[in-house]
């Protein structure tokens, strides 16, 4: 059986077990495509297949393109990473921390630009402790006005968060709002909303025509449709999720954290950008030097260990996880491999000592590194040790 044909079969296992609706795989090495393949649907009531152009909701898989605008504002030297984000942001000044009792006191500090893009700034996601339910009020709040027609700018939106009580930068490992807050202080340092931004830096340089965060009238038949699993198998999903969800328009508010819609193919460019140190199609988009710090893991002991125990063998640095011992992962891994996933269903990983990307992109929620993207990466990496 080829390659080609065992990670087909992994996808259609996975699509008839209704572990989601549809999936497709893009594997690519040394500048070159080496598999592409799809299984499933792009929406089930109208039989619409996936296909290569298909367009997706990144969710999480946003926060490397995010991560790559802060570092090309601190290589041209616009931004100190060790900046506390209220230079930019004024909500965070006064920073306060809520302890689990609710108990409210005053933070040491702001949290720096380096905490942002480890997950260390003491920020945090809708969650049920006191620290969560102050950041659940603001994404609440944001909702409301984006199902209203309106919306909270970027930079607003931030400024609330600021203004909740959370926890000690420094201090913890927390998956958190911490891009959606670096978003708005691209967009306070360049003078240019944080989309125009990508547009301008990324988007456009690196041929990503199907990448922003909305989808133009004209594409949303390519845009899937989302499921949910449930007791009586998948059904539509329909909702906002961390005020984004709405795609219809250009939103107010510009999340670095989930907001982006891509391809498999756009987001080629952008994984073939960085293995490459930094050009693409001869363009110089970041510096090697750049791309090697924002590929390094970041994270100190002390924090590490608050991470998932779906990372273990991972740490963590400039908004992706980064393989740091591969015998504690749970399946084939390289040391130094790079990558992050979305909660729609987008995963890449870079593999620098072999040149290669794998990106898979499917459209179930509560998915990323689920059981289909394990196995068809399995096949992927035995298959090239294989070749060597």
């Amino acid at each position: 059986m080829t390659l080609h044909e065992q990670v087909t079969d992994i996808l259609a296992s996975a699509v008839e077990a209704q572990e989601c609706a549809g999936i497709s795989v893009l594997v690519r090495r040394c500048g070159e495509e080496m598999l592409y393949t799809q299984a499933g649907m792009s929406d089930v009531a109208s039989g619409r297949l996936i296909h290569r152009d298909s367009i997706f909701r990144l969710y999480s898989q946003s926060k490397p393109i995010t991560a790559a605008a802060v570092m090309l504002l601190a290589e041209r030297g616009q931004i100190d990473l060790m900046d506390g984000v209220d230079r930019y942001l004024p909500g965070f000044r006064n920073a306060r921390v809520v302890d689990k009792q609710g108990t409210i006191r005053p933070a040491t500090r702001a949290p720096w630009l380096m905490e942002l893009l480890g997950m260390t700034a003491g920020v945090c996601y809708p969650d049920s402790d006191p620290a969560g339910q102050y950041a659940a009020k603001v994404f609440d709040e944001a909702t409301q006005e984006i199902l209203a027609g309106g919306g909270v700018p970027t930079v607003e939106f931030c400024n609330r968060l600021g203004q909740q009580p959370s926890f000690q930068p420094g201090t913890h490992w927390r998956y958190s709002t911490c891009a959606d807050i670096l978003g708005a202080v691209v967009e306070v340092v360049s003078g240019m909303r944080f989309g125009e931004f990508l547009r301008k830096e990324f988007f456009e340089p690196l041929d990503m025509v199907d990448t922003g965060f909305y989808v133009p009238e004209s594409k949303r038949n390519r845009l899937v449709t989302a499921y949910k699993r449930t007791e009586n198998g998948l059904v539509p999903w329909t909702s906002t999720h961390l005020a984004v969800g709405v795609y219809d328009r250009e939103p107010a508010f510009e999340s670095g954290g989930a907001g982006l819609v891509s391809t498999l193919e756009d987001y080629s460019h952008f994984t073939d950008m960085l293995l490459a140190g930094g050009t693409y199609e001869g363009r110089r988009i970041l510096s090697p030097a750049t791309v090697a710090c924002m590929t390094q893991p970041q994270l100190k002991d002390a924090v590490r260990r608050d991470m998932w125990d779906s990372l273990d063998g991972y740490s963590y640095g400039h908004l992706m996880r980064i393989c740091a011992e591969p015998g504690r992962i749970a399946g084939l891994a390289c040391a130094g491999e790079y990558g992050w996933d979305g909660w729609l269903g987008t995963y890449f990983a870079n593999f620098p000592g072999q040149q290669m990307t794998i990106l898979s992109m499917q459209n179930t929620v509560d998915s990323g590194t689920t059981r289909v993207v394990r196995q068809m990466r399995n096949a992927v990496l035995a298959a090239l040790s294989r070749e060597n």
